[in-house]
């Protein structure tokens, strides 16, 4: 089989050759797991039917927190050359200028990120390229037999097929919709460069909820400006069609406030569009094997919560529970649900859920709560913009007299 290293990866055949943990899925999730255990000397196959990830849209920028989050598994070093830094976004709310946030984000391509992971695997985990086409799970060993007909056996199976439902299905696991097609998110390209940019990055959110958009940010991306919408739509609504046909008018009409900032919200390239669903798993509480990232759940990207759960993920299993577990034998149900109990994992889940939906509904939601609440925030923000303007005309000098 190919691998990244360009050189061929033995088929592990059953009986002749076992390992400690097999992933399958070279996603976020999936490649930093194998990057960790393989650095701590685990015996580890990473699995995915691709050699190279497509382009793909999804996460294109983290914070401090994230960034924090890979430095701590070690992955800091395969992941700065693959990001753009920017240290300043300026803020507009209510049709106007609110605030600079002066704070670390990270800009990047989500599948040039993957392939940089993946170049930066260890020698020892090389990726295996193939497709699963039979699962076996049990409490001592755990089953893959390829499309090829290659066999892999290992003591622990871990499940990183994103949003993918052939592995789960085969092992019985059942993805259960919270919230269908919750929100959208969609891409693309300014026609200008970051030097032509007004600002470093923009965060932009609409004067009106009837417009059901979250917020628009703008960012770099090497040598473009990057710009992400995220808003509560369906990809078969009317307004998805006349997005796509004419976006900067769209946004021209829309958000008024940033269009010359943004170089009047020219487009280059396409729009990508990508509809989210909330989603959680059941009957995933199995000998053997466990599931992690977007194949467990899935959370809104509106608040910027996913790649935090993946990674909180990758850091409980790789610090915690896979070397207290490969120290006895067997990999019994019981061991498996404690990483499904962890605080920290628990927490981490239900935070990233609830501010999912607690996003949408204070973006659109027309029950009277829920517009008081809007007018109280908008009420705090109006106060704070005059405040901030009449502060700044009393630092004026005074005219001198003549």
């Amino acid at each position: 089989m190919n691998t990244m290293q360009d050189h061929e990866t033995p088929a592990v055949q059953a009986g002749s050759a076992q390992i400690d943990v097999a992933i399958v899925g070279a996603g976020l999730a999936g490649t930093s797991l194998a990057a960790v255990l393989g650095k701590a000397g685990r015996k580890v196959a990473l699995i995915d039917p691709h050699l190279v990830h497509h382009d793909e849209f999804r996460a294109e920028k983290i914070g401090m927190k994230q960034m924090q989050a890979f430095e701590k598994l070690g992955l800091g070093p395969a992941i700065r050359p693959l990001v753009t830094p920017v240290t300043g976004t300026h803020v507009f709310r209510l049709g106007q200028f609110f605030e600079r946030e002066r704070k670390w984000e990270f800009g990047f391509s989500y599948g040039a990120l993957l392939n940089g992971m993946r170049q930066a695997l260890p020698a020892e985990v090389p990726l295996t390229v193939g497709k699963v086409a039979e699962v076996s799970t049990g409490p001592d060993w755990q089953r893959l037999v390829l499309a090829d007909g290659s066999v892999i056996e290992s003591r622990l199976l871990v499940v990183a097929t994103g949003n993918g439902e052939t592995v789960r299905r085969a092992i019985g696991m059942e993805r259960i919709e919270e919230s269908k097609a919750h929100s959208m998110s969609i891409g693309f390209d300014l026609a200008i460069t970051p030097r032509e940019c007004a600002y470093p990055a923009i965060i932009c959110y609409p004067r009106r909820p009837a417009d059901r958009v979250a917020y628009l940010s703008v960012f770099p991306i090497g040598n473009r400006m990057r710009a992400n919408l995220f808003l509560y739509r369906t990809v078969a609504e009317e307004w998805t069609r006349a997005f796509r046909e004419n976006p900067q008018a769209v946004l021209c009409e829309m958000m008024p406030e940033v269009a010359a900032q943004c170089g009047n919200f020219g487009v280059v390239g396409p729009v990508e569009v990508r509809q989210v669903s909330l989603t959680t798993t059941r009957a995933h509480r199995r000998a053997g094997v466990v599931a992690i990232g977007d194949a467990f759940w899935t959370t809104c990207p509106t608040p910027g919560v996913g790649i935090n759960r993946a990674m909180t993920d990758v850091d409980r299993l790789a610090s915690t529970y896979i070397p207290a577990w490969l120290e006895t034998p067997g990999m019994d149900v019981d061991k498996i649900c404690a990483f499904y109990d962890d605080a920290v994992k628990v927490t981490t889940d239900q935070a990233g859920m609830r501010s999912s939906i607690y996003a949408k509904r204070i973006t659109i939601e027309t029950g009277l709560e829920w517009r008081l609440r809007r007018l109280r925030n908008n009420t705090a923000r109006q106060l704070m913009i005059l405040g901030r303007k009449i502060s700044r005309r009393e630092e004026l000098p005074a005219p001198s007299a003549a």
